[in-house]
């Protein structure tokens, strides 16, 4: 049986490659499980903003790559699985894939988040026929067209700033009575002549038959649409782990000698692609200075 890795970062987005870059650059045998897909949310941001070295913003399908060349680099090992279960202890995981388990002596868990679901009638249904998470990937194919943006937070804002190259008419949905989120952000969108906003508007359906025609709103109107963006919040992907580690909504909130956590999956993350990346940076330098104190003979 193969040694255990050092440590393993489940997880492929910013976070997770921040984690295995410092974790490798440090000498530890290195693992990712990166899903099905690397990169996580970055993949459909046309431009990360606030991102240092980059003065007018990186696009995530830039940034991505860019570190996991650097990861690769350093010496961290990649597997494009997702982990289905965590069990076991310091110095011991057991960490459970389609082809098996991998086995750790620390694990850092940067699985980050998927967009939440609206939950009403036609968002399942017209899933890709118009509704979407993905402005840089659908707003070239909807030229001339208005389309809605549900939220008001950072995503919803910088999506439909997106959206506004591309298309007519972007017309925001926020069931607040403002909007949440980045105060620059804010000032673009009030800038913007093609977004309009709306508060306290919330989506009862999403219409269309083969192809979304337009949205029915809870307060009885109805909007005249060609496609819908949701960036209602995230949803941690953390289900594969023990419950006891999570909070209500699914968050990591506690952690396990050599179990160590960053980015979106964990409590308190603030959410943005600076801050996940420092956070792996620090949960692989700790899961370092653990094992170094922990476990002899695994670092000299």
């Amino acid at each position: 049986m193969a040694a255990p890795f050092d440590i393993v970062v489940a997880g492929g987005g910013i976070a997770g490659l921040s984690a295995a870059l410092a974790a490798a650059r440090l000498g530890r045998r290195t693992l990712v499980l990166a899903g099905d897909v690397l990169g996580g949310n970055l993949l459909s941001i046309e431009t990360v903003e606030g991102y240092p070295g980059y003065a007018e913003g990186v696009p995530g399908y830039d940034l991505v790559p860019a570190a996991q060349a650097m990861a690769a680099e350093a010496g961290a090992e990649f597997e494009m699985l997702p982990v289905l279960g965590l069990s076991g202890e310091f110095p011991d995981f057991r960490l459970a894939t389609a082809e098996g388990e991998r086995t750790a002596r620390t694990v850092i868990v940067a699985t980050g988040a998927s967009p939440k679901k609206l939950g009403v009638p036609g968002e399942e249904r017209l899933a890709g026929k118009g509704v979407s998470h993905c402005a840089s990937c659908d707003g070239p194919m909807l030229r001339g067209a208005t389309v809605a943006v549900v939220g008001g937070g950072d995503s919803a804002m910088q999506e439909a700033l997106t959206l506004a190259k591309y298309v007519a008419r972007v017309v925001l949905l926020c069931r607040a009575p403002a909007l949440a989120g980045q105060a620059t952000y804010r000032s673009r969108i009030k800038e913007e002549p093609k977004i309009e906003v709306r508060f306290g508007a919330e989506v009862a359906e999403i219409e269309g038959e083969t192809a979304v025609s337009g949205v029915r709103l809870a307060s009885g109107g109805r909007l005249d649409a060609a496609a819908v963006f949701t960036y209602i919040g995230l949803q941690p992907n953390t289900a594969f782990l023990p419950k006891d580690l999570l909070d209500s909504a699914g968050h990591i909130a506690a952690t396990t000698p050599g179990f160590f956590a960053a980015g979106l999956a964990r409590a308190g993350s603030p959410g943005r692609a600076i801050a996940a990346a420092g956070e792996g940076a620090a949960a692989a330098t700790a899961a370092h200075e653990y094992l170094r104190r922990n476990f002899r003979g695994a670092f000299e």
